[in-house]
């Protein structure tokens, strides 16, 4: 009952959390044009928000509409680069700095490459 209340109370948040959560249905679209239809309505409905946070999101997922677009065609993201960006980032930070590109790189091959380093058992030469 409380929140519905605040729902209605015309609050800048809860515009902001209802234009939000109605973004999420994007990810369902499977075909482009519907999607491009879905994000021009919700963007000319965010951009009319007067919530300037809102409004500069809005900016930017404009500037990347086709990526965005293309997402619901083919379901691909970068994901998976961003997150081994994340680890070389975070190895870099741990080492303070290398003294040669080939050091980084070892590192990088080592924590990243998936290695199997475990010795050979005995009966195998």
């Amino acid at each position: 009952m409380a929140f519905r209340h605040l729902y209605h109370a015309n609050l800048k948040t809860s515009r902001a959390w209802a234009l939000k959560e109605s973004f999420a249905a994007f990810w369902d679209y499977r075909y482009p044009k519907a999607a491009q239809r879905f994000l021009d309505s919700w963007s000319s409905r965010a951009m009319r928000s007067r919530i300037e946070p809102i409004k500069t999101v809005t900016k930017m997922l404009r500037r990347h509409n086709d990526g965005l677009v293309n997402y619901s065609k083919h379901r691909i993201t970068n994901a998976a680069a961003e997150g081994f960006n994340s680890i070389v980032q975070s190895l870099k930070a741990t080492a303070r700095g290398f003294r040669s590109f080939a050091n980084y790189r070892v590192r990088i091959l080592f924590f990243c490459g998936k290695l199997d380093l475990r010795p050979a058992s005995a009966g195998t030469h």
